[in-house]
């Protein structure tokens, strides 16, 4: 079962990052098709955060189609996000595991490395030609 966990400092609401979390793990197959999700309840219990936040973040995932809550027994994983390819995830994990480590070492802290990745993933991604004013954040 998927354990949440909030960011206070993120910046990013709390039910987004349900969300966000839900969906990772279904990319990733961490989460498959017929899986029950926590209960508000126990999200709640674990994370501190209103129940009206978890049930908002549920009901967007059941707007999306990817899972569907069943009154008085949960809400279940409708279908999963992860691709095809799914065994190549494996080596990239473990390169980008051994990336963090030499960043780790070279005194980047957890903040520094987001930012680091996040801005090399916007570069690496965006057309040939474009200022990239526009990534800065």
């Amino acid at each position: 079962m998927i354990e949440f966990r909030i960011d206070a400092r993120s910046g990013i609401p709390p039910y987004q990052q349900i969300v966000q979390q839900v969906t990772h793990a279904l990319r990733l197959d961490m989460l498959r098709e017929g899986d029950q999700l926590p209960t508000v309840k126990e999200v709640v219990a674990a994370v501190a955060i209103n129940p009206n936040t978890v049930a908002k973040a549920y009901r967007e995932l059941e707007h999306a189609g990817l899972v569907q809550a069943r009154p008085g027994i949960g809400t279940f994983v409708r279908r999963s996000l992860a691709p095809a390819n799914l065994s190549a995830h494996g080596p990239l994990k473990a390169d980008l595991a051994r990336w963090m480590a030499r960043a780790r070492q070279a005194g980047l802290d957890d903040e520094s490395i987001e930012a680091l990745f996040r801005t090399t993933f916007r570069e690496a991604a965006r057309p040939a030609g474009a200022t990239g004013a526009e990534d800065i954040a």
